[in-house]
């Protein structure tokens, strides 16, 4: 959280992806719980569900094995698997890592044929070194997987005679044979040109076009704790021109195509304070899931054969401030029965971007911020089942209170992101589907450094979500999802780790209800032992 003890955990940040879980082993007792954190503790574990396996003929390839100490890229090829078809119905790809001594959390990448198919970060390891596993479902990367293709990788790191863990990794990927529950796209593209003048060129049939971005505020800066930034005159260490609302915008041809919130990451020693993440991480931590945008309403004009200009942009960032990757994949789902379609852009509809940061000085400086934006687009196409109408509306608003002292000794945010979208689909087939997604991100904590030096941190950290889908206002489908954390830990600064006795307990807690079923989970560490592991449905 303080700007100068921020910097000096976490400058090594950099970036990786997917959903990291436990090898089942049972809770500790309480006689088992050290008085504070050793030179060893469990091995990370989220309470996220794995990714489900069909029980079919499966084949298994490796992506990469590589060990990394510096800011060199690994480098190799991928070739399709034999024995289990040209159609799968799933693809899962699997993170196996370790990593010992003494080192900052890193951000990796995983690229195959240019397709980021992986944004990940890694844990801060014990002395006597931890081993981790994150996996990730994949399959609507499957039209890339289709074909030879280079594999490129980087989790950049620092090895010196203080930073000495080198991260070890192997990754592969499981192709089950079969055909997907719903469709994978016909064809995963990436942008051509160079940052600022990219450019895409779709098939002439394209019917469904669907843009994510693995957009992370990141590296150590900053940017990384974005939404802790003030504007002049509040006086606070990381400054931005009108505060913390940021917002990720797309743009075709120069017209605003999407908006979305960025996901408030916390990576592993995020708030100043390593102890937290230990064993478990923050939401996403080991799962950067990108936002995604419906292009579809754009679908008549990209739908021309020539390249048309996209762009990607965080708004709110500082001119010059560096810090945002915004990587972009874009998903094309074709007519199988016309080579080419035609139709319009019929809406194109923004409200004014509201932004206010109201800083009240005092003993406990404080700033308020309440920001929003809504964006409706809609479109047609004349397809070989007639013609088919699609209309976005997506709603952003972000509402925090940052609250500091002199010398940001004692520094707090409480602050909640949500994210609403609706796509509408009609067309003479049936009647008009829609799905509805609501999404809500949540920070509350607070850091304090004493005259002692320890430094404290308590903090929540909260990534829900609910979808319902309708045909003819008839429920066809819903799940509701909460993933908490909630995390609490000291330790003694600036001095050698083995005297900093930090003492630090954590928790989450993962549910998701829905039409398909029900996941309950339950972690919670003490000292950096697994004191509870339920699962309730």
């Amino acid at each position: 959280m303080r700007r100068r003890l921020v910097m000096s955990m976490l400058a090594g940040a950099t970036l990786l992806v997917s959903t990291l879980f436990g090898t089942g082993a049972a809770a500790a007792h309480a006689a088992d719980v050290p008085p504070q954190f050793g030179t060893d503790w469990h091995d990370p574990v989220t309470a996220a569900p794995q990714v489900p396996r069909p029980h079919t003929t499966s084949c298994r390839v490796t992506l990469a094995e590589a060990r990394f100490r510096d800011f060199s890229p690994y480098r190799g090829a991928y070739t399709p698997p034999r024995g289990c078809g040209e159609r799968w119905s799933k693809v899962v790809l699997r993170l196996d890592g370790t990593v010992k001594g003494r080192q900052f959390d890193r951000l990796g990448y995983l690229h195959v044929g240019g397709v980021e198919i992986l944004r990940t970060s890694t844990p801060e390891p014990s002395p006597d070194g931890i081993a981790w596993r994150v996996e990730k479902d994949v399959t609507r990367y499957s039209d890339t997987f289709r074909r030879a293709q280079d594999v490129e990788m980087l989790i950049g790191n620092v090895v010196d005679d203080t930073y000495t863990g080198v991260i070890d990794v192997e990754v592969t990927l499981t192709f089950y044979a079969g055909r997907p529950a719903s469709p994978a796209p016909d064809r995963v593209l990436t942008l051509a040109g160079t940052p600022g003048a990219t450019t895409l060129t779709t098939a002439r049939n394209s019917e469904r076009i669907v843009a994510e971005v693995y957009a992370t505020g990141s590296g150590g800066g900053c940017e990384e704790f974005w939404y802790l930034t003030v504007a002049d005159p509040a006086p606070y260490s990381c400054k931005a021109d009108r505060g913390p609302y940021r917002e990720v915008q797309i743009r075709v041809d120069g017209q605003l195509a999407g908006i979305a919130a960025p996901f408030p990451h916390v990576w592993t020693g995020g708030w100043s304070n390593p102890y937290l993440w230990y064993v478990v991480p923050g939401p996403r931590a080991f799962d950067v899931r990108p936002v995604e945008y419906d292009l579809t309403p754009f679908a008549a004009l990209l739908d021309d054969g020539r390249p048309h200009r996209v762009e990607v942009s965080v708004v709110g960032v500082p001119a010059g401030q560096s810090g945002w990757s915004t990587p972009v994949n874009v998903l094309v789902w074709q007519d199988a029965h016309r080579a080419r379609l035609t139709g319009a852009l019929t809406v194109n509809r923004a409200t004014d971007l509201a932004d206010s940061s109201v800083y009240t000085p005092g003993t406990q400086n404080r700033v308020d911020t309440e920001a929003g934006h809504r964006l409706t687009v809609a479109g047609y196409l004349d397809t070989s089942h007639g013609r088919v109408a699609t209309t976005v509306t997506r709603t952003l608003a972000n509402h925090s209170a940052h609250r500091w002292t002199d010398g940001e000794n004692a520094d707090g945010l409480d602050a909640t992101w949500t994210d609403d979208e609706a796509v509408t689909t009609a067309g003479a087939a049936g009647p008009a589907r829609t799905t509805h997604t609501h999404l809500t991100y949540t920070v509350n904590g607070t850091t304090t450094l004493d005259p002692d030096g320890r430094l404290r941190t308590v903090l929540t950290l909260g990534d829900r979500a609910a979808l319902v889908q309708r045909q003819g206002g008839r429920r066809t489908a819903w799940w509701r999802l909460d993933d908490t954390y909630s995390g609490d830990a000291t330790y003694t600064v600036n001095v050698p780790r083995e005297q900093r006795h930090g003492v630090g307990t954590s928790s989450e807690r993962y549910r998701r209800r829905g039409s398909d079923g029900c996941y309950d989970r339950s972690l919670a560490t003490v000292q950096g032992v697994l004191t509870q592991d339920r699962i309730r449905c």
